[in-house]
């Protein structure tokens, strides 16, 4: 499926700006070289200054997303040693118990919200007509009722973090 744009056309829904990279995320991952992340990562947020960056979870939300892990500690690297600009990054967190059950929210995370029924209903939407996921596929079925985040306003409690195994 050409993600893409599904992607453009849930922002403009949103009413939000966003980008969105190409890095082969297809089930079968092979790892790739931590420059060639970080070039592309360079390449689609050059040096503006972002009030907020979103990224993936060096643990990649769910037991091995490779591309989500290496995107995120490259963005988390790019952040400490200033090639990219940002006055906070938050990274998801959601965690599957190493694939016993559906990614669920880390209630401990610096930022976990339960989700108005509302709110969830117009992400349900996005996803299941948006970007057209059956309700029975993987992505409608974990759709998740709250938001978590790892928040952090400062480069070097990030690169702690990750070196502390991101979680």
């Amino acid at each position: 499926m050409e993600r893409a744009p599904k992607f453009y056309k849930a922002l403009k829904v949103l009413k939000s700006e966003g980008i969105m990279g190409d890095l082969d995320d297809g089930p079968e991952q092979k790892l790739l070289d931590e420059k060639e992340v970080e070039h592309a990562i360079l390449e689609l947020l050059s040096r503006k200054h972002f009030d907020l960056i979103i990224s993936h979870n060096p643990t990649g939300e769910y037991t091995r997303h490779i591309r989500h892990e290496e995107v995120s500690k490259a963005v988390i690297k790019l952040w400490h040693v200033g090639k990219i600009s940002t006055n906070e990054l938050w990274t998801f967190a959601y965690e599957d118990g190493n694939k016993e059950y559906y990614p669920k929210p880390v209630e401990t995370a610096t930022i976990c919200r339960i989700l108005t029924k509302r709110v969830w209903l117009r992400k349900y939407s996005i996803i299941t007509e948006t970007y057209g996921f059956e309700k029975n596929s993987w992505e409608a079925e974990t759709t998740p009722q709250a938001e978590s985040f790892w928040q952090f306003t400062d480069s070097y409690d990030a690169k702690k973090w990750l070196n502390n195994g991101g979680v």
